[in-house]
């Protein structure tokens, strides 16, 4: 008995809608912020100049440096993020340009021992000259999220 061509559209859109929703499923923690995510206020502190800290909720602390200083555009800058008093499953720093979008940019760091996670990117370079830039450390820990933004200025005028 062969089948109709009714039953087969039928049968491939059914088939196109489950795919659509296993793939909504799974790219979902990527743009939807998970239960759990406490954000902290940026801390007064020029991430350009100097390596930064903010004072964890649960207590300890967490630190972001970038080298080289003054941080550069179009050339590889180093990550390094230390927690003190909190132990991460995952660390990730999220780029993000204040003024205008620069699209995606989340290095994930690489555990480097005793809280240390380690990483490389390269910011892109911005029409304007010089932008202020949000780097917002994503730490996942203990089925929670933390994310503590750092700002800083980059680039030449």
């Amino acid at each position: 008995m062969p089948l109709s061509k009714s039953l087969l559209v039928d049968s491939a859109i059914l088939l196109a809608l489950i795919l659509v929703g296993l793939i909504g499923y799974k790219l979902s923690p990527y743009v939807a912020p998970r239960a759990g995510l406490v954000a902290l206020p940026p801390p007064a502190c020029d991430l350009a100049r100097t390596p930064c800290e903010a004072a964890l909720p649960q207590g300890g602390r967490l630190m972001l440096s970038v080298t080289p200083r003054p941080i550069p555009v179009a050339t590889p800058i180093a990550l390094l993020v230390t927690l003190e008093g909190l132990s991460a499953e995952r660390v990730e720093v999220d780029f993000a340009g204040v003024e205008m979008n620069m699209g995606y940019l989340r290095p994930r760091l690489k555990p480097a021992g005793a809280g240390r996670f380690i990483g490389e990117t390269t910011l892109p370079v911005c029409v304007t000259g010089r932008m202020t830039w949000q780097a917002t450390v994503l730490v996942e820990a203990g089925g929670g999220r933390l994310a503590v933004p750092f700002r800083f200025e980059a680039g030449h005028r």
